[in-house]
């Protein structure tokens, strides 16, 4: 087992967010008599009030930002089918609350799709919504969303960025940050006798900040980088650079990549680097390449979050036959389930007393695994400890998780990546 560390102090916007639930309350029935505004959440189903003295938001409306279309649209369907899951077992379990899924698409950073779903959205009263998958995308949208006062759970998102974002406690992700995955994926490379390493890094804060925490880690343990290839969204001709790139003479090569990795591995092929020296990530690893047999063979690739088992895989089966990856859908189920969680704790589905609410039903309480085990002790008055299908998510001061898996796949001569093992990283003060 490892220990990764970030040294962090208490964040003051995320103090000020979960330490007043009345506060926030009191903030509703301010905004209702003019000057800023409401949230837009779905406050007009109301059933008395709550223990604070504001209404009580019984229809939990779920909204999802995530790819459809674009160059990440390969993590699409488990992302979906994830929500879909959560959302059903919810209420198969006697969730108090009427639930709503309102799917949008994301599409990528070369279009303003995800502002217009954002807008949308809000529009509809979303109370939390799940997205997006790429950190880029996400950064488009974000502002609309603290500004509206609607929670926001992404999955997938692993850029730093967020750390410090200012977001007034309505930005959260059940995914951890790239610093676990840089080192795991660096100290795989090492581990299988690589002293050199290059890239070829999408240009947006994911790639560029995961090429960073890989260069750290590998550069620590005495390699080096040879070079990179640096390209933007939606370009097409890599030719000449990945040549240039191989003839540097690097061990590995780690595609730090979205759907352009469909072009960036026959330019490899091609420039003679050995499939056994490629390296993927959970942006560029995939099932659905349409490559010649082999091509992929020996090569490894790193994805955030606990393998989903087979009992879990079933039940997305289920919602989605055709899934050929489940990347990212146990965040995606979990981050359903504590917004969920958090507003039974708190009383409500609006989204200030969903924010409030959320850290606490992560972590310090009484360990539950499933959704109506943690509904049970909810109704008994219990705190709950929700660990849930990707892992314990246990969200720190500024919603991030402090701990998590990552999980280590190779590809096979079917060009089919199968699990190898998991390691697991824990993010301390």
């Amino acid at each position: 087992m490892q220990s990764f560390l970030r040294t962090k102090g208490q964040h003051p916007r995320r103090a000020a967010a979960l330490g007043a639930a009345t506060a926030g309350i009191l903030l509703l029935a301010a905004c209702a008599g003019g000057g800023t505004p409401a949230p837009s959440g779905s406050a007009g189903t109301s059933a008395g009030p709550t223990e604070g003295g504001g209404e009580t938001d019984t229809s939990f409306v779920v909204g999802s930002i995530l790819p459809q279309t674009g160059n990440l649209a390969i993590l699409g369907p488990p992302e979906f089918a994830g929500i879909d899951l959560a959302a059903k077992e919810l209420e198969e379990a006697g969730f108090e609350f009427d639930i709503t899924v309102e799917h949008r698409d994301s599409g990528d950073t070369t279009t303003d799709i995800a502002t217009q779903s954002a807008d949308e959205l809000i529009g509809l009263g979303a109370d939390t919504i799940i997205g997006a998958a790429s950190s880029g995308v996400s950064l488009t949208f974000i502002d609309r969303l603290i500004d509206a006062q609607v929670v926001q759970i992404s999955p997938a998102n692993t850029a730093s960025d967020f750390i410090d974002y200012e977001d007034d406690g309505f930005y959260w992700r059940t995914a951890p940050n790239d610093l676990l995955q840089g080192r795991v994926l660096a100290n795989q490379m090492l581990a299988n006798g690589a002293t050199s390493v290059g890239f070829v890094t999408l240009n947006d804060p994911y790639g560029t900040g995961l090429e960073g925490y890989v260069t750290e880690t590998f550069e620590e343990a005495g390699g080096t980088v040879t070079g990179s290839v640096l390209y933007n969204p939606g370009d097409s001709n890599l030719g000449s650079q990945v040549a240039e790139l191989v003839a540097g003479g690097p061990d590995a090569i780690a595609i730090l990549a979205f759907a352009e990795t469909q072009q960036i591995v026959p330019e490899l092929v091609t420039a003679g680097f050995p499939s056994t020296g490629m390296y993927f990530v959970d942006g560029s690893l995939s099932n659905s390449y349409t490559f010649p047999e082999g091509t992929l063979t020996g090569a490894y690739g790193t994805l955030p979050g606990n393998q989903a088992d087979d009992t879990f895989q079933d039940r997305m089966l289920e919602i989605n036959p055709d899934l050929e990856d489940f990347s990212y859908g146990p965040e995606s189920y979990d981050a359903v389930v504590l917004a969920a969680l958090a507003a039974v704790q708190g009383g409500s589905a609006d989204p200030i007393t969903i924010r409030d609410n959320l850290q606490s039903v992560s972590r310090d309480g009484e360990k539950c695994t499933t959704i109506a085990d943690c509904l049970a002790l909810l109704e008994e008055g219990e705190d709950i400890d929700y660990d849930g299908a990707s892992g314990p998510v246990t969200f720190d001061d500024v919603g991030d998780p402090t701990e998590a898996f990552i999980g280590i796949y190779q590809y096979g001569a079917d060009n089919k990546y199968t699990f190898v093992k998991t390691e697991f990283g824990s993010l301390v003060e």
